[in-house]
């Protein structure tokens, strides 16, 4: 089942999405162009996974790390599908990560890999963007990259665990402009979900509802104010959302950190 929040008629609203509408608790059927997209669920937290595809470590001139490099989305980074990503005034290099999202479905401590899949609530597409002139070091959080408001759309819906055959065969793109710039399979994934799911629950609690982003594959590039992204993730729909300049009166990121490859600004 795909599962959706949404404001139609002002109305905050939970449904599922059947015959191309979306099915209110009451029956109601709503056109999913004309409601106001809402989270698919609300995390206790979020958290990210860095170079799960040697294929993004390669383009990126980044040594795959050993164990799972693991970094915090704030949850202020959060948006919904068709909501405005802020592009911050100053940055040179931003781009999207077309990543599987996956919602745990009860709080997890000390699971093992073997029964990691049965605390899986389901599955949603996250868009891990980035400034990229300031990360440069994986066992650091990139806090300052990966951290601002707006750059952690989910989306659009929760699609239930029993709706997926094999979530680590789904094929993932991302469409700038209309135009494919992204495209792999979750069977390139380096840690699978039980694993990611057995590391992490080792040392923390993972809480009913938390996100875990799985990483991307090779095929970042720029995106500017402007632009529209959409990111599909196979049988989870497409999450889209475009690109504005930040308001004038912010004042523009100053440095870089040139540890990393200097972006050639194709």
């Amino acid at each position: 089942m795909k599962r959706a929040r949404f404001i139609s008629r002002g109305r905050a609203l939970e449904g599922h999405l059947r015959g191309g509408a979306l099915i209110d608790h009451a029956g109601e059927a709503h056109d999913p162009e004309a409601v106001t997209f809402r989270l698919p669920i609300d995390p206790p937290k979020v958290i990210a996974l860095a170079l799960n595809f040697n294929d993004h470590a390669g383009e990126l001139g980044l040594t795959q790390p050993t164990e799972p490099a693991l970094f915090w989305k704030p949850n202020t980074t959060l948006l919904a599908h068709k909501g405005t990503v802020i592009y911050p005034r100053g940055a040179q290099f931003m781009h999207y990560e077309v990543e599987l999202g996956v919602i745990i479905g009860r709080d997890a401590r000390r699971v093992k890999a073997k029964s990691a899949m049965d605390y899986v609530g389901g599955y949603t597409i996250g868009n891990d963007l980035v400034v990229r002139d300031y990360v440069t070091n994986t066992f650091r959080p990139p806090l300052r990259g990966k951290g601002w408001d707006t750059f952690g759309p989910l989306g659009p819906y929760y699609v239930t665990a029993d709706e997926v055959k094999d979530p680590h065969d789904l094929t993932l793109r991302a469409f700038v402009n209309g135009e494919l710039r992204q495209e792999g399979s979750t069977r390139d994934m380096i840690f699978g979900i039980p694993e990611l799911i057995e590391h992490i629950s080792r040392f923390m609690t993972l809480q009913k509802d938390d996100v875990i982003l799985t990483g991307t594959p090779k095929g970042i590039s720029h995106v500017r104010p402007g632009d529209v992204m959409r990111l599909e993730v196979e049988g989870l729909g497409a999450l889209e959302n475009d690109v504005a300049l930040e308001t004038e009166d912010a004042e523009p990121i100053l440095g870089r950190e040139d540890k990393e490859p200097v972006w050639d600004g194709r």
